[in-house]
């Protein structure tokens, strides 16, 4: 873990992984759950593919070290800490882990869950980023007609109770330019410790996030 300072003077804490001499570097911004033992595996595991990560701990504008499960009463009290951050303010969060990567190197920006929305907003309410990758984001349709500024790769799960087809057809009509791959499976079909799992899906979904990044970045 490390320190990082956004622009307002906020300071919150950020897991690091992979080679800092990296050719390419990403922001992994996590989900409703903090940056808990998922989150650091899913960093470790572009480390292993040669990149530099930060990912944020976007939960330290309410309290600080918060690790989530997967249960019901997790998912409430992830779903009452994100209603209490302003969107604002997150985007000075991924900026200041922006600026913690390597020097010199392309970033790219990848999330899921809530942070597949903030991935949508790295691209569209900043120019910090060559490339953006967002897993099963909620919020993208509500914001499908804000301008991206670099490739964009989307991922969402066709049983996903949260973000129904209509909502991904909405984001399709708006952003023809967008690439968009739907999958069998519901909302955190990527994550291997809950029960929506899908081992097929996930394989695919990160073979396709991996060429994207090795294309633009």
């Amino acid at each position: 873990m490390i320190s990082l300072t956004a622009a307002d003077g906020h300071r919150l804490s950020a897991y690091r992984a992979g080679p800092q001499n990296a050719a390419r570097a990403l922001v992994v911004v996590q989900e409703i759950f903090g940056v808990n033992h998922h989150m650091r595996n899913v960093c470790e595991s572009f480390a292993a593919e040669g990149y530099a990560v930060i990912a944020p701990a976007l939960f330290d504008r309410v309290g600080r070290g918060i690790e989530l499960g997967y249960e019901a009463a997790d998912v409430a009290q992830g779903r009452e800490l994100r209603g209490k951050i302003d969107d604002g303010h997150t985007m000075l969060d991924i900026l200041a882990a922006a600026a913690a990567l390597p020097a010199g190197v392309k970033r790219g920006i990848v999330g899921y869950c809530w942070g597949g929305t903030i991935a949508w907003f790295g691209t569209t309410r900043s120019s910090a980023f060559s490339a953006a990758c967002g897993w099963y984001g909620g919020g993208i349709a509500g914001a499908k007609d804000e301008k991206p500024r670099c490739p964009v790769q989307l991922h969402f799960g066709e049983t996903d109770a949260s973000i129904p087809m209509t909502d991904v057809a909405a984001v399709k009509a708006a952003q023809p330019g967008v690439e968009i791959h739907v999958y069998g499976g519901g909302h955190g079909f990527g994550c291997d410790e809950r029960g929506s799992y899908v081992k097929a899906d996930y394989e695919l979904a990160q073979k396709r996030t991996l060429a994207f990044f090795g294309k633009h970045l």
